[in-house]
Parts: C-alpha cells; sequence; structure tokens
C-alpha cells in the first residue's frame, strides 16, 4: 500500500490548496509558511500558534521538527544565506568569455527568485534593524557578495582598485533597484543592458552575453 504524499506549502504557488484537517506537515512546511510571514509581515509575526493556525494544525507537529521559536529563526537565517549569498557566489564565479558575460551571469540572480529572493533580503534587512546578531550576519552577507564581485573583476584584469570600486558599484546599484520597489516591464530594463553594461564595466558591451541574458530574463518574466 503506498504511502499517501504530504501536500507542500509553496510561497510561489500561491493557488495551492491550504492544508486542513489533521494532514502532518513537514519542516518544509513550516519553513515555508514562517518565510511568507517574514516577508509579508515582518519576524514580531513569526508565531509557534499563528503559524499552526495557519497550517490548520496542532501546534505540537512544530515540536518534531524545530526546539523552539529561536531554533526555526536560525534555519531561516540559513536558508537565507544558501540561497541569496552562496548562490550569487556562485554566479559571480562561473567561467565567463568577457566582463560582460560575468556580469550578466550576476544579473541573472536578479531575474530569476529562485536564485535569489530579494523579498527575503529585504525582510531579513529589516529584521537586521531589532538584533544586533542578524545585523552583523546581513554584514558578513554584503562583506561576501562584494568580495565575490571583485574577484570577478579581478579575473578579467581589472586591477585591484578598481575591482573593488566597479564591485561596490554594481552591488549597490542592484540592491538598491530593488529597494526601491521599481515596476519597470522586462523589456524596459533590457533595452537599457548595453547602456548598463559598458556603465558598470568601462569596456563595449558584448552583444551575445546580453542577448543571452535577454533569452533568459524573458522567459523567468510572468
Amino acid at each position: 500500500m503506498s504511502k499517501r504524499k504530504t501536500p507542500t506549502l509553496v510561497r510561489d504557488d500561491p493557488a495551492r490548496a491550504p492544508l486542513v484537517g489533521n494532514v502532518k506537515v513537514t519542516r518544509e512546511d513550516w519553513l515555508n509558511i514562517s518565510r511568507n510571514v517574514l516577508v509579508d509581515e515582518g519576524v514580531g509575526e513569526i508565531k509557534i500558534v499563528s503559524l499552526a493556525q495557519k497550517l490548520g494544525v496542532s501546534r505540537s507537529s512544530f515540536y518534531w521538527y524545530f526546539e523552539n521559536r529561536r531554533d526555526l529563526l536560525e534555519a531561516l537565517l540559513q536558508e537565507w544565506e544558501t540561497r541569496n549569498t552562496k548562490t550569487l557566489v556562485s554566479k559571480c564565479g562561473q567561467p565567463s568569455e568577457s566582463i560582460s558575460e560575468a556580469t550578466c551571469n550576476f544579473f541573472r540572480c536578479f531575474v530569476d527568485t529562485r536564485l535569489f529572493d530579494p523579498g527575503l533580503d529585504f525582510a531579513v534587512r529589516e529584521w537586521a534593524r531589532r538584533d544586533v546578531a542578524v545585523r552583523a550576519r546581513i554584514d558578513l552577507a554584503d562583506q561576501t557578495r562584494l568580495h565575490a564581485l571583485t574577484d570577478m573583476f579581478l579575473r578579467h584584469d581589472y586591477a585591484p582598485y578598481d575591482a573593488e570600486c566597479r564591485a561596490r558599484i554594481l552591488y549597490y546599484m542592484q540592491i538598491g533597484y530593488h529597494a526601491l520597489d521599481l515596476r519597470e516591464l522586462m523589456e524596459v530594463r533590457l533595452s537599457r543592458a548595453k547602456g548598463y553594461l559598458e556603465g558598470f564595466t568601462g569596456q563595449e558591451a558584448d552583444p551575445q552575453a546580453i542577448e543571452d541574458f535577454r533569452q533568459y530574463a524573458l522567459s523567468q518574466s510572468p
């Protein structure tokens, strides 16, 4: 007799039916609903009782997977570090024929929420305003990301000072872009790709790198 598959709440699929009754939930379910609350309402609203109500289960289910609320919050931070920082670092380190291609690899993180979740990133930054330990982790994440971007420029023969400055300009622009919550159509953003690349890199943009990125970005657009 086959086991009944446990439904999973997925943040990116709001059409998925909610869990009801005495259905057992997974650790991922608790993390997903907690992430939703963190992004939409803030860390202060992550409460075991209210999460259990959202999942339609008893709060005792929570303790199968987490020791306490602090354990859950730590799991959320670890997920953020893996999803956002480690993925971004990996993209910056991908082999590339030109600095245009390398920069486009970095840009892929910001058109594909599977690679980098801006909402989650800013929710953690907001959390850090009230928690010095989380502030330290944000600072470390920013340093790690900037180091990866600097190395990206260094691999394409930029001088160390130039590489560091360009890494900061590129990173702060991209984070600021999402902080402003700009609502541009993807085609509008892509129309500026050549100018952005030349401004960030100081070199003529590679048309093939732009076209490859364009096709990837459009494939992610709804």
